[in-house]
């Protein structure tokens, strides 16, 4: 036993021979570190110097050739250009558009109204003359009557008269009540003079002589009868129209109120015809 003890060892050799024991490792074998270089304060040499830095192009720099001779080019030229023309000729077409439905509908709402209105020559009730001439301008509310009627006249009338009121609150002075006697016979300045300040301060009272008031009351398509072989001193009634005449500053005929028509339908009535005329005209007269 002690002789292979001794052979073992012989064949070992001595201990500095043997090799080192090998030991595993599940790590990853490191890589060698690489040595940083040297910080320092002044480059020896041209190969030491770090590059030079790029420079940086901000959007002022890249644009700024374009500046100096403006921000058009030719393509952007032609197209500021083309557009410009083209909302010209857009806006030209629509204004003449807007022009002509305004045209069509003044043409519309005057198509199919009947011919009422024209030429005559009457006097005030303070003796002044007073024609066609002076309804230019102005909005005015005719009414045909005489100064004796009893009951149908002066309700008319006050019915006109509320109305004018009314009209007046809300927009001036812009309505002219105008009464026109179909009794000329009996129906004097002086009369007139009375009866007229009992409705409205504004109100005109026109008269003429039987002539002109058949003229102006066939202009207006006014009937009115007075019995035949009376004389101004006798007590009779005339059979008249019981209308009273919208006009416009154009003296155009635009609406008629009967006895069926309440103050609110006048108002509401004029009320259209001035927002309408306002915005074709620009105005109220």
């Amino acid at each position: 036993m002690q002789t292979v003890t001794t052979l073992r060892l012989a064949l070992r050799g001595p201990p500095s021979a043997r090799c080192a024991p090998r030991r595993f490792s599940w790590r990853w074998p490191r890589t060698p570190a690489t040595p940083r270089p040297t910080r320092r304060g002044y480059a020896t040499s041209s190969a030491d110097e770090p590059p030079p830095e790029k420079p940086r192009v901000t959007f002022e720099d890249k644009y700024k050739n374009k500046s100096v001779v403006g921000v058009f080019t030719p393509v952007s030229a032609l197209l500021f250009v083309g557009v410009g023309a083209a909302l010209y000729f857009y806006f030209d077409w629509e204004k003449q558009r807007l022009q002509k439905q305004r045209e069509e509908e003044r043409l519309s709402r005057s198509y199919g109204r009947p011919t009422v209105g024209g030429p005559f020559e009457l006097t005030t009730h303070d003796g002044r003359p007073f024609s066609d001439k002076d309804l230019l301008g102005k909005w005015s509310l005719i009414y045909f009557g005489f100064t004796n009627c009893p009951d149908i006249c002066p309700e008319e009338l006050d019915k006109m008269t509320e109305a004018v009121d009314i009209l007046d609150k809300e927009f001036g002075p812009l309505v002219q009540p105008i009464f026109i006697t179909v009794d000329p016979a009996r129906d004097t300045p002086a009369q007139l003079a009375r009866y007229v300040a009992d409705f409205h301060p504004r109100m005109v009272g026109l008269r003429g002589d039987y002539a002109a008031s058949k003229a102006v009351c066939r202009a207006y398509r006014v009937y009115f009868s007075t019995p035949p072989g009376t004389q101004p001193g006798d007590d009779y009634l005339v059979d008249h129209s019981i209308y009273f005449y919208f006009m416009d500053p154009d003296g155009k005929f635009v609406d008629a109120f009967g006895k069926a028509s309440a103050v609110p339908d006048v108002v509401e009535r004029v009320r259209k015809e001035f927002a309408a005329w306002k915005e074709e005209r620009g105005g109220l007269t």
